[in-house]
């Protein structure tokens, strides 16, 4: 099994910034795409970024220029860094992966979530 933990978000005004961090732990081979989604009260989780494991980045177009995903794949880790929060990027924010585990199981995971709320 493979688990992703979020951590980072929280309460933060209109034009500030947060850096939100996940972690994949647990029997790892390998980890393919990572992303980050979100999910506003009343609405669908939709895609904000993503990462393949080479590095090629796609962005929602919502957060062009304004979000920066990375990961560190020697950590088993994929970031969001969040500049210029606006209030309508208020959402549960969730980690995802392509996993593959030590007995070559591929599936894609998702974690528990972490709130950013943009407000003043």
């Amino acid at each position: 099994q493979v688990q992703l933990v979020e951590s980072g978000g929280g309460l933060v005004q209109p034009g500030g910034s947060l850096r939100l961090s996940c972690a994949a732990s647990g029997s790892i081979f390998g980890i393919g795409t990572m992303g980050w989604y979100r999910q506003a009260p009343g609405k669908e989780r939709e895609l904000v970024a993503r990462v393949t494991s080479d590095g090629i980045t796609n962005y929602a177009d919502s957060v062009k220029g304004r979000f920066t995903i990375s990961r560190d794949n020697a950590k088993n880790m994929v970031y969001l860094q969040m500049n210029t929060l606006k209030p309508e990027d208020t959402a549960v924010y969730y980690c995802n992966a392509d996993v593959l585990t030590l007995v070559r199981a591929a599936y894609n995971t998702w974690g528990q979530g972490t709130q950013v709320t943009v407000s003043s």
